[in-house]
């Protein structure tokens, strides 16, 4: 079996647990990335946010598109 060729190290927080952010923090990147609710999930949630991030899924459907 051949050695992986990246490991990804990244660390998650939650930042703000009733409107759903949290904060990435992805090895070799200097900015953190941010997940949390919008539209339809924000409504799905029963939540209301003052800023509106991709959610995690959203993520997820980028990166498979990519």
């Amino acid at each position: 079996m051949s050695e992986p060729i990246e490991l990804s190290r990244i660390k998650v927080y939650q930042k703000d647990t009733p409107n759903k952010i949290r904060e990435a923090y992805i090895q070799g990147f200097d900015e953190p990335f941010f997940f949390g609710v919008h539209g339809g999930v924000r409504a799905f949630y029963g939540v209301e946010t003052e800023v509106e991030y991709p959610s995690t899924l959203d993520h997820i459907v980028a990166a498979a598109g990519g």
